[in-house]
């Protein structure tokens, strides 16, 4: 079987009652980006990425589309495996971690679809059909911080994400204070600075709020930064964003720089680079994420169904962004968290059969 069409749709997620504010400002829309493949036996499978935006990763979803305009006709008549389309692409271009994710994700819906199998069982198989999430805070005042983390908690969430950085440090102690005081231990706490805290402060962070267990995820913005502070830490330490590829988690747990990871589909280049990792996470036992930086239901599908094939005392949650945006590509089985928890979409492949009316003409096609 081969891939005889491409397609690449344009799709703009505004943030519901944004903006959604982080470290580096503000976010009040974002482009999503999806391909669908068809193969020569009508077989389809669908990807997605999408970028935060320009400030929180140098990764654009402009550069993110003309790298997919570049290699799209290359994958034209290649054998639908991960093998082949993975040989065609690197046969095109180096690098381009989140355009190959989009196509992966899209590869591996169409093999499961063309088998009759979810997209959890060609990873591996999945654990639990019944994964935990996590809610994101955005920042804000200790106040309000906390009365959205009561609310979160009482839905069902067991873990809260409270973001940081980008202003003096003293504001976030305070938040993460008064979060604490609210929900206590009815839910594991992260504070999330995303790269905007300085060594110092996140040191004040830690010895401030020693009496408070907490996970801090990627304070700084460079692995030196956080390789200086790690043994003057009071707190585990999770990376993210500077988990750019396989080679860094390598070197991460290799040197013993890490607790655990906030993992990302797309920063690795998609499902296979990220069950490797899953993998690697086991054999030292650093607990991790499954998510992605943004994005609609394919991706927060491919989350789910990588997140299920971790084993359940290795996962911190899978976060999705269904929470922020209106609407679902698949109206009928579309990925929702319910309770603090999002249920394994059921069916083959991804488990999700997006409208294409809703993306409308695509932007970019090859093949047919």
């Amino acid at each position: 079987m081969r891939i005889s069409e491409v397609h690449i749709y344009h799709h703009d997620l505004p943030v519901k009652n944004g903006p959604y504010t982080m470290s580096h400002g503000p976010v009040w829309s974002l482009e999503t980006t999806l391909v669908r493949l068809v193969t020569d036996q009508g077989v389809e499978g669908w990807g997605e990425v999408c970028p935060i935006g320009p400030l929180y990763a140098p990764v654009q979803a402009s550069g993110v589309r003309a790298l997919l305009n570049d290699i799209g006709a290359g994958l034209v008549g290649v054998d639908l495996t991960v093998n082949a389309v993975s040989a065609a692409i690197d046969a095109q271009v180096e690098g381009g971690t989140y355009a190959r994710s989009a196509i992966d994700i899209a590869v591996h819906d169409a093999l499961g679809r063309s088998l009759g199998v979810s997209v959890a069982t060609l990873l591996g198989g999945a654990y639990q059909t019944r994964l935990p999430s996590y809610y994101a805070t955005g920042i804000g005042t200790p106040e309000d911080i906390a009365k959205l983390a009561l609310d979160k908690v009482n839905e069902g969430y067991p873990r809260i994400q409270i973001k940081a950085g980008g202003r003096d440090v003293a504001e976030d102690i305070a938040t993460l204070r008064k979060v604490y005081e609210t929900v206590g231990h009815r839910a594991r706490i992260l504070v999330d600075p995303n790269r905007g805290m300085s060594g110092n402060d996140a040191l004040r962070l830690s010895r401030e709020c020693q009496d408070i267990p907490f996970v801090l995820e990627q304070p700084c913005n460079t692995i030196e930064e956080i390789a200086r502070i790690r043994p003057l830490m009071n707190h585990p330490i999770h990376i993210d964003e500077s988990m750019v590829d396989l080679n860094t988690v390598l070197r991460l747990v290799g040197d013993g720089l890490v607790d655990g990871f906030g993992m990302k589909i797309s920063r690795l280049g998609g499902l296979r680079p990220a069950s490797t990792f899953r993998d690697i996470a086991a054999v030292r036992r650093l607990a991790h994420s499954c998510e992605d930086s943004w994005g609609g239901d394919i991706v927060n599908a491919a989350c789910v169904h990588m997140g299920a094939t971790v084993r359940p005392h290795m996962l911190e949650g899978v976060w999705l962004a269904q929470p922020y945006i209106d609407g679902h590509y698949d109206p009928n089985g579309g990925v929702r968290i319910e309770g603090g928890h999002i249920t394994l979409p059921e069916g083959p492949g991804l488990g999700v059969t997006p409208d294409p009316n809703v993306f409308g003409v695509p932007a970019a096609s090859f093949g047919g």
